[in-house]
């Protein structure tokens, strides 16, 4: 009993490190709704190709050592949601940086009502290897402009996968968080070289059950730190696009960001 109160009393006490050097995000953190409050910037970059060399970045939150790199889904941060998210994480103690992956051409804010939207064009317009340097220009923006240390990379849907190949080794991103993923290849996610955190939705046509299970496995034999939670209720894209009408969709919106914050104030 004796070794039993010595253990309980170390966890409060490292619990009080931690709050002491990064108090836990209230809920009043997350807004869904309202005004943005970040600004966006032109990073002149002559080391991206196709980008007219610049790339647009939403950056909100206050100066810190330790940020926060969106990535967006393929409605990127022209959609009020993508930045409400960002301004939320700027809330909640990170500087956060949004790079536009997309130049100024995201995918309609509603696919379903624009039919001469062709989905296959627009992700082979955007494939890896074309939004890869965009999103290295943004980290070398975030070190050398921004002067930050130490970054954890979030993404959604479209930018699930790339939260996977962006937490690679020699990339200058400490730890990662994915919501409900699309499209990751397995070589992908077994090559993680931090921590990482996945948000997955109970309905989700892009990531099901089954695709889910091998991802757990994948990041199982990373060898890194993991954490996989799944929230019902909801459907894909409930991290940024949550009806929060819905308590149920609310609760999983508010509670993956959360998921978020927690990952990376014990990980970045």
């Amino acid at each position: 009993m004796a070794r039993i109160a010595q253990f309980v009393s170390l966890l409060g006490l490292v619990a009080s490190v931690v709050s002491a050097t990064r108090p836990i995000a209230s809920v009043s953190a997350i807004r869904h709704s309202g005004r943005t409050v970040g600004r966006e910037v032109v990073n002149a970059d002559n080391t991206v190709d196709r980008m007219s060399c610049a790339v647009t970045l939403y950056v909100t939150g206050k100066r810190s050592d330790t940020a926060v790199l969106y990535l967006t889904d393929v409605f990127g941060i022209q959609l009020p949601e993508n930045k409400l998210l960002a301004d939320s994480f700027g809330r909640a103690g990170y500087l956060t940086v949004a790079p536009d992956m997309f130049n100024g051409t995201p995918a309609p804010a509603d696919i379903n009502a624009s039919p001469d939207f062709n989905v296959t064009e627009f992700l082979y317009e955007h494939r890896p290897e074309i939004v890869d340097p965009v999103i290295a220009s943004a980290i070398r923006y975030m070190r050398t402009q921004l002067r930050v240390k130490r970054i954890g990379v979030t993404g959604y849907c479209f930018g699930g996968r790339l939260t996977f190949r962006t937490l690679t080794e020699g990339s200058g991103v400490e730890a990662g968080f994915a919501a409900h993923p699309s499209f990751a290849e397995n070589d992908e996610i077994v090559n993680i070289s931090g921590p990482l955190a996945l948000a997955a939705a109970e309905n989700d046509d892009l990531l099901p059950t089954e695709r889910r299970h091998e991802y757990e496995e994948l990041l199982r034999s990373s060898g890194q730190p993991y954490y996989v939670s799944l929230y019902s209720g909801t459907s894909h894209g409930f991290g940024v696009r949550a009806n929060v009408s819905d308590p149920v969709q609310r609760f999983g919106k508010e509670q993956a960001f959360f998921q978020a914050v927690r990952w990376f104030d014990t990980w970045v």
